[in-house]
C-alpha cells in the first residue's frame, strides 16, 4: 500500500512535470499573439506597450521566463523532498504539494491549455489537488495530527470547494453569485486558519526541533501571503499604468515573494542544519517597514513640494525629495532596528538605560525585599520574559524573596555572584517553549547581575538579622519558661519536703520543751531524736543546694573541683580493680594554672560533663588510664577533653541502654548546645573512647 502511494505521487510529478514544460512553446505563442495586446481572461489583462522601449515578443519572453522560473524553483525543491523524504508522509505530501501549486499559480498552464481539452482538464486537476495538498500540510505538518483537532472541519470545507471549484471550471464563486468581498474572505480566511493551526501547534504541542521547523514554515507562509496580498492591490488598474512593463514587474516581484513558501518548507522538511530563523525574521520586519516608510515619505515629500512649486515632474522637486530620504535613511532604519529588536526581544541590545532607570527606582526610599522586587520586575519587562525570580540562602536553606510573572515555560538559572561568592540565584523562564537565550540577552543579564549583586548582599544580611533576631526572641521565650521552670521545681522541692521537716522540728522541739520538767529523760531521748532530724535535714538542704550548684566550685574553682571529684572517685576504682584482679586506673587532670574567671553556666556544664564522663569510665571502660584536659586556645573559647584507653563498646553499650542514666550521650551534648558550643564523643582507633567539648566564653 505504501509503495504503491509512493509511486502515485511519483507518477503524479513526473506527468505534470512534462505536461508543464510541453506547454511552455503555446504559451509564448499566445502571449505573442493574443495575450499582451488583447487579454487572456482573468490569468492576463490585455496592456499596453510602451512606445520606446523593448517589443512585444521581448515581452512575452521575459513573462514566460518568470513562470518558468516561479516553476522551476517550485519543482527543484520538490526533487529535494522526495530526494530526502520519499519515504516519510509529510515529505511525499509536501512534494506533491509544491509540483501542483508550482505548476498551476503561474498563468502559463491555463493560457496554454485553452483549446486543448485533456491538457486543460488534467492542469485543472493539478491546480485542485494543489490546494487540497497545501492545505492538508499546513494542517498537518510537522507530526501528521490535525492540531487542533476542529482544524479536521475546516479542512473539509476547504476540500469541498476546492473540488466545487473544478467542477465549476474556476468559477464557483461566479456561478452561485457570491460577491467578490466574500471571496477574498474566504481566502484570507482560511490562509489565517492554516497559520493559526501552526502557531497553536507551536505553542502547545511541539516538540523544540518541531518548532524550529514551524518557525521556518510559518514564516514562509507569512511572506507569501503578506506578499500575495499587497501585490494584488498592485495589479488593480488603479495602481498601475497598465503598461507591459508594469506587469512584468509586478509578476517579477509576485513571483519572488511567493518562492519563500518552498525553500522555507524544504528546509523545514529536511531539518539538516536548521539554522536559527530569528535574526532572519528580524531583519525582514526591519526592511519591509524601512520600505514602506522611505516609499511613504518620499511620496509625502513629492506631493508637498509640487504643491508648493506648483509643478510635476520636476527634477528639483524629485532630488529635494531624494535627499530628504537619503538624510532620514539612517536614524529611521536604526529606530526601526530597535523597536523590532525590543517587539522580538525586549531591550536586550540596551542594558545601560535599563541599569538607568533600574537606578532611578532604588534611590527612592524602599526596603531590601522591594528593591528586589525593582530587580526582577525589570528584568522580566526588558527582555519580555513570563517569568522572572530571585532565591537566596536564608537559615541553610533556599527561600524565594522575589518573584514576578509565572513560569509558563522551561526556567534557567543564573547564579548572583558578589565578591567571589555566589550569594542567589536567578530564574528566568524561556519567552517560547524550547526558545534558547540568545548571546545579547546572555550580556544583557551579565551586566544587570553585576549591579544586581550588592542588592541581594543586602536583602541577605537583612534576611540573616531578621532570623537572628527571631531565634534570639524564641532564646528569650526559651529562658524564661526555663527559669520558671526550674523555679516552681524549687518550690515545689521546698513546699513538699523542706517545709514537712521544718515543721516537724518546731512540733518536736515544742514537745521536748513540755517534758523537760516533768520527764528529764525523755526530753533528752526527744533532744536526741530532734538533732538527727536536723542533721538529716540539712544534708537535704545540701543536696539541694548541690543540684543548683556544686558548692566546690564556688569554693576552689574549676579545676579544684575537678580535682576533688577525681580523688573522691578514685578510692571506689582502686577498691574495684583491687577485688578484680585489674590494673588500677590512673586519672590525671591538665589544666593551664591559674584559669581566667569562666561564667558560671560553663563552669557549672563543664563539670557536669567531666563528672559524668570520668564515672562512665569507671563504671564501663575497664580503663587502665584517663586523661582530664582543660584547655583555653583563645580568649574566648574554653575546650574541654576526656580520653581513655579502656574498651570503647563497653560505653557504648551502656549508654544504649541506660538512655538518660548515667552518662547519658544526649545530655551530655545538650549541656554544650546550651551554651551555644557542641560535644562530640567518638571511638578511637588504638581503643578507648574521647569526649571533646568546645564553650564559647
Amino acid at each position: 500500500m505504501w509503495a504503491s502511494l509512493q509511486w502515485l505521487v511519483l507518477s503524479f510529478c513526473v506527468i505534470t512535470m512534462v505536461t508543464y514544460i510541453a506547454s511552455i512553446p503555446q504559451y509564448y505563442t499566445s502571449m505573442v499573439t493574443t495575450c499582451i495586446l488583447h487579454g487572456c481572461g482573468t490569468s492576463v489583462p490585455a496592456l499596453t506597450m510602451p512606445a520606446q522601449g523593448l517589443t512585444l515578443e521581448n515581452y512575452a519572453l521575459l513573462l514566460v521566463l518568470i513562470d518558468c522560473a516561479f516553476t522551476f524553483v517550485y519543482y527543484v525543491t520538490s526533487a529535494a523532498m522526495l530526494w530526502k523524504g520519499f519515504r516519510e508522509p509529510m515529505g511525499l505530501l509536501a512534494a506533491a504539494a509544491m509540483v501542483a501549486f508550482g505548476t498551476t499559480f503561474p498563468s502559463l498552464a491555463i493560457v496554454a491549455s485553452e483549446g486543448h481539452f485533456l491538457a486543460q482538464q488534467w492542469f485543472m486537476l493539478v491546480s485542485m489537488l494543489g490546494w487540497i495538498s497545501l492545505s492538508l500540510f499546513f494542517f498537518l505538518f510537522p507530526d501528521g495530527r490535525f492540531v487542533p483537532k476542529w482544524t479536521r472541519s475546516v479542512f473539509l470545507i476547504i476540500l469541498a470547494v476546492d473540488v466545487l471549484q473544478f467542477l465549476y471550471r474556476g468559477q464557483v464563486w461566479s456561478r452561485f453569485d457570491v460577491p467578490e468581498f466574500i471571496s477574498l474572505l474566504w481566502y484570507i480566511g482560511s490562509t489565517m486558519i492554516l497559520i493559526y493551526s501552526q502557531v497553536y501547534r507551536f505553542r502547545k504541542v511541539s516538540r523544540p526541533t518541531q518548532r524550529q521547523q514551524t518557525k521556518w514554515v510559518v514564516y514562509g507562509v507569512s511572506i507569501g501571503f503578506a506578499g500575495f496580498v499587497g501585490m494584488s492591490i498592485l495589479f488593480d488598474p488603479t495602481f498601475n499604468d497598465g503598461s507591459a512593463a508594469a506587469f512584468v514587474y509586478l509578476n517579477a516581484i509576485l513571483n519572488l515573494l511567493l518562492t519563500a513558501i518552498p525553500v522555507t518548507l524544504m528546509l523545514a522538511i529536511l531539518r539538516t542544519r536548521l539554522w536559527n530563523i530569528d535574526p532572519l525574521v528580524n531583519r525582514t520586519l526591519v526592511y519591509a517597514a524601512l520600505s514602506v516608510c522611505v516609499i511613504l515619505l518620499y511620496s509625502i515629500i513629492v506631493l508637498y513640494l509640487s504643491q508648493v512649486f506648483q509643478t510635476r515632474d520636476n527634477f528639483l522637486v524629485s532630488l529635494l525629495a531624494t535627499a530628504m530620504v537619503a538624510v532620514v535613511f539612517a536614524p529611521l532604519k536604526e529606530w526601526l532596528q530597535r523597536q523590532i529588536n525590543r517587539l522580538m526581544n525586549g531591550r536586550h541590545d540596551d542594558p545601560y538605560s535599563v541599569l538607568l532607570e533600574l537606578g532611578n527606582q532604588l534611590i527612592r526610599p524602599l526596603a531590601p525585599e522591594a528593591m528586589l522586587d525593582a530587580v526582577v520586575r525589570t528584568v522580566k519587562d526588558a527582555l519580555r520574559l513570563p517569568y522572572t525570580g530571585i532565591s537566596i540562602g536564608v537559615g541553610g536553606q533556599q527561600k524565594m524573596v522575589a518573584a514576578a510573572g509565572e513560569p509558563v515555560n522551561e526556567v534557567h538559572s543564573f547564579p548572583v555572584i558578589h565578591r567571589g561568592e555566589e550569594i542567589g540565584t536567578l530564574y528566568v523562564s524561556s519567552r517560547s517553549p524550547g526558545e534558547a537565550f540568545t548571546p545579547e540577552d546572555g550580556k544583557f543579564l551579565d551586566v544587570l547581575l553585576r549591579q544586581a549583586g550588592p542588592i541581594v548582599e543586602n536583602v541577605n544580611m537583612t534576611l540573616g538579622m531578621k532570623l537572628l533576631a527571631k531565634d534570639l526572641q524564641e532564646s528569650r521565650e526559651k529562658l524564661v519558661l526555663a527559669r520558671e521552670e526550674e523555679r516552681r521545681q524549687i518550690r515545689n522541692n521546698l513546699h513538699d519536703d523542706l517545709a514537712p521537716r521544718l515543721a516537724a522540728l518546731a512540733l518536736n522541739a515544742a514537745t521536748a520543751q513540755k517534758y523537760v520538767e516533768k520527764d528529764p529523760e525523755a526530753a533528752v531521748d526527744m533532744l536526741t531524736d530532734l538533732r538527727q532530724v536536723i542533721r538529716s535535714t540539712v544534708s537535704e538542704i545540701r543536696t539541694l543546694v548541690h543540684d543548683l550548684r556544686p558548692p566546690t566550685l564556688d569554693e576552689l574553682g574549676l579545676t579544684g573541683a575537678i580535682e576533688e571529684r577525681i580523688r573522691e572517685l578514685s578510692k571506689p576504682a582502686e577498691l574495684l580493680a583491687a577485688e578484680q584482679g585489674n590494673e588500677p586506673l590512673r586519672i590525671r587532670l591538665h589544666a593551664p594554672l591559674p584559669l581566667p574567671e569562666l561564667p558560671a553556666a560553663v563552669e557549672v556544664a563543664a563539670f557536669r560533663i567531666v563528672v559524668e564522663s570520668v564515672v562512665n569510665v569507671i563504671k564501663h571502660a575497664g580503663a587502665t588510664s584517663c586523661m582530664v584536659r582543660l584547655d583555653l586556645p583563645s580568649a574566648y573559647k574554653l575546650t574541654v577533653e576526656i580520653t581513655d584507653d579502656g574498651n570503647a563498646d563497653g560505653i557504648w553499650t551502656a549508654a544504649s541502654v541506660s538512655g538518660k542514666g548515667g552518662i547519658g550521650q544526649q545530655s551530655i551534648r545538650e549541656r554544650a548546645a546550651e551554651l551555644g558550643g557542641y560535644c562530640t564523643i567518638e571511638r578511637l582507633e588504638h581503643g578507648g573512647t574521647r569526649v571533646f567539648a568546645v564553650f564559647p566564653l
